[in-house]
């Protein structure tokens, strides 16, 4: 694996720890008990950004590691760069107001486009070679 593949991939698990530890320090901040999944909104919306976190980088790890295989790996981790940087944006405007992680979003969002478009057009290329 490319290091820098191998870095956004470090990156992103530390991502998703931090997004976890949100959740914890939010639960016990406003007194909202283990099982419940629901409580102060502060505490709700770092719920959602670890859930909304994980569901992203389930597509965003394997999209990442083909196109980083397939096709450029260096462009693969500017990628995977932009969108650990839209993911940032995306968590620290959710935690102050759900109406503030649209362009966290979008960025994430394209970066993760981009990647499927290098890594199918990689594997493309690897059938018909």
């Amino acid at each position: 694996m490319n290091p820098y593949i191998a870095l956004i991939t470090l990156l992103t698990v530390v991502l998703m720890i931090v997004t976890a530890m949100l959740v914890g320090k939010a639960r016990s901040t406003h007194g909202v008990k283990a099982p419940a999944t629901t409580g102060h909104p502060d505490f709700d919306r770092a719920f959602r950004v670890q859930a909304n976190t994980l569901e992203s980088a389930l597509a965003f790890l394997p999209a990442l590691w083909i196109a980083g295989s397939y096709s450029s790996s260096k462009i693969a981790a500017v990628l995977g760069a932009v969108w650990l940087l839209g993911r940032v944006l995306y968590i620290t405007g959710y935690l102050k107001a759900a109406e503030k992680r649209g362009m966290g979003f979008i960025i994430s969002f394209l970066a993760l486009v981009g990647l499927l478009g290098f890594g199918a057009w990689g594997i493309a290329v690897a059938l018909i070679v």
